[in-house]
């Protein structure tokens, strides 16, 4: 997919979450949303570094069918966790910020959470 037919994807995924978060949602929000579903455990309270480890969660989600994570399975306290299959590749930001959409598309698209 080209930078203009993501972008217009990605707006439909902006437009999906708009109605539920509001007009201000941008991709790390959406990251952290990713991550809170993937967490599976619904409304808790989280310190800090739960936030920061949700968001590797919704990273390692999104770049798995990529190649670059595998998931391993939940830990005692039911967080999952991934190993590296493959080291990503060095990305200058923008290139970085081109797959983390389109892995969030895809991954819309994946689990029907937009129109298309």
């Amino acid at each position: 997919m080209n930078k203009e037919e993501l972008d217009i994807e990605f707006e439909k995924v902006m437009k999906a979450m708009a109605p539920q978060f509001g007009e201000e949602i941008d991709e790390q929000a959406i990251l952290f949303l990713i991550g809170v579903q993937e967490l599976g455990k619904g409304k808790i309270k989280l310190n800090k570094n739960e936030k920061l480890d949700v968001m590797h969660i919704a990273i390692c989600t999104l770049l798995t069918p990529y190649g670059y994570y595998e998931y391993e399975g939940l830990d005692k306290d039911g967080w999952p966790h991934w190993k590296v299959n493959e080291k990503l590749p060095p990305l200058r930001p923008m290139q970085q910020q081109l797959l983390i959409k389109q892995a969030i598309v895809e991954y819309f698209k994946a689990n029907e959470l937009m129109d298309e």
